[in-house]
């Protein structure tokens, strides 16, 4: 595959990664994998909320939620994007959480890779022409409550009742506005409870397209001695192919928690594609890593694969 890092800066053409899915499904933390294999110096990312045309207080009078499109100025985002393409700075707008308000806008420079997320980011033609990999994140509604609300009575200050009832009111739209977009997804990762028992363990499925062109291999082994007399965990690896809305996929389940030693040689492998010095990706003190991990190498190797097609031809 070669280095990655100076593909992409040779090029001289912006990468737009779309990550699409409702509030809380976890788009920040699957795709945190790229910006750390590929190197924050490279990517850079914002959120679709900056993009919102009402704040909170007028979206409560108006009886709408952000997941209707109407709610947000996905106009001004398909021009902002259009100019980050040529490698223009944007003033991007600036939505804050907190105060549920806008604060004024801030210059925003394009990298050679940009990350976009947010409720919306395929919901137009237009869009979905400028944004170059396309990722739809599809937790079950039990682990999508629990993280939505971790996050924004933890994070954000939200009384844990509005979030709850915020929730119940945003559903319709959700189905309405927002899951469609998978269909236009060159990834959607569908994330389960586990069927372990433990803490932090889910069952990660990735429906992928199959790819146009043969992909480098990328050497995952697992070693039978290991498992009988290192491992402690449980995990479980499939692979499976479908129809998924029309198009052929490929399909990767895993689930439980991968030791150390197999996941470390994930990493490496897919770091020495990327030309990025070695990083600490797993925690010293951690011996295993679960699903949601895996995904996220996975992810960023699907998304160097796919790029670098592009490019090449």
């Amino acid at each position: 595959m070669g280095n990655f890092r100076n593909l992409i800066r040779e090029s001289e053409r912006i990468i737009i990664i779309g990550v699409a899915g409702d509030s809380g499904s976890g788009k920040t933390t699957l795709t945190r994998g790229i910006r750390e294999l590929i190197g924050e110096d490279i990517v850079s990312s914002f959120s679709l909320d900056d993009y919102h045309s009402l704040d909170r207080e007028e979206r409560k009078r108006a009886g709408i939620t952000p997941l209707n499109p109407e709610a947000n100025r996905l106009d001004l985002l398909e021009e902002h994007l259009a100019l980050l393409k040529e490698g223009k700075t944007i003033q991007k707008p600036v939505y804050n959480h907190k105060t549920g308000k806008f604060d004024p806008p801030v210059p925003f420079s394009p990298t050679p890779i940009i990350i976009i997320e947010g409720l919306h980011p395929f919901y137009t033609k237009k869009l979905r022409e400028l944004i170059d990999f396309k990722v739809f994140i599809d937790p079950s509604r039990g682990i999508k409550r629990k993280w939505k609300i971790k996050r924004d009575v933890e994070e954000r200050g939200y009384k844990r009742e509005d979030v709850e009832h915020e929730m119940m009111i945003r559903e319709p739209d959700y189905k309405q506005y927002i899951d469609f977009q998978k269909i236009y997804a060159d990834v959607v990762i569908k994330i389960y409870p586990s069927q372990f028992r433990g803490e932090e363990l889910y069952q990660v499925k990735m429906i992928q397209r199959k790819l146009e062109a043969p992909a480098p291999s990328i050497e995952f082994s697992l070693s039978i001695a290991s498992m009988l007399s290192l491992s402690e965990r449980n995990f479980m690896i499939r692979y499976e192919t479908d129809i998924y809305y029309a198009k052929r996929v490929g399909i990767l389940v895993f689930d439980g928690e991968l030791e150390r030693e197999m996941f470390q040689r994930l990493i490496e492998t897919i770091v020495e594609y990327t030309g990025k010095e070695k990083i600490p990706f797993l925690p010293p003190e951690k011996d295993y890593a679960n699903a949601i991990s895996l995904a996220q190498l996975l992810l960023c190797w699907r998304f160097m694969e796919e790029i670098k097609e592009k490019l090449e031809k």
